[in-house]
């Protein structure tokens, strides 16, 4: 059993090694944070194995030897789990919303385009999806424009039923 005076000496001691500790934590793990953390973990194993250390051996190497041991125990479960992402790094990239809502419009889009008369259904594709003119789509369908005109007409209404 530690003596009190000797356990605050120890303590001092281990406290003492602090800056050491830290600079090896920093050569062993590449992001401050992770030595910081690598450093933390160390003091609180050293101060809670106290019982391990003996009196008379160098404090500094068993304090390395600990952070060390830390060090390959952590970078073996590394390997084991693999390359960490966060999932909030992922999420974002990879979700895709469902598109069930979708699928039923288009379904519902090709019924209305399918119930419309053939020429509009072509009026409606040349001025909406070529982007023609009235004039241009009456002649190539040799039509009146205003033809061209109320074709379209009832094409959208059909289409905005369907919506």
């Amino acid at each position: 059993m530690i003596s009190a005076m000797t356990e605050r000496r120890i303590m001092q001691a281990i406290e003492d090694q602090i800056p050491d500790l830290y600079r090896y934590a920093r050569f062993l793990e590449a992001t401050p944070d992770r030595a910081d953390d690598l450093l933390q973990d160390c003091l609180e194993r050293g101060v809670s194995r106290l019982d391990r250390f003996q009196s008379g051996t160098d404090l500094r190497a068993w304090l390395i030897t600990i952070m060390h041991n830390l060090f390959i125990d952590r970078a073996r479960r590394r390997q084991r789990r693999g390359f960490h992402v966060p999932v909030e790094d992922w999420l974002v990239d990879f979700h895709q919303p469902p598109n069930q809502i979708d699928r039923l419009r288009l379904k519902d889009l090709d019924r209305a385009l399918a119930a419309l008369k053939p020429r509009d259904r072509w009026i409606l594709h040349l001025v909406v999806i070529e982007g023609k003119r009235y004039h241009d789509v009456a002649r190539e369908l040799n039509i009146a424009v205003g033809t061209v005109k109320s074709g379209l007409s009832r094409a959208r209404r059909v289409l905005a039923r369907a919506a």
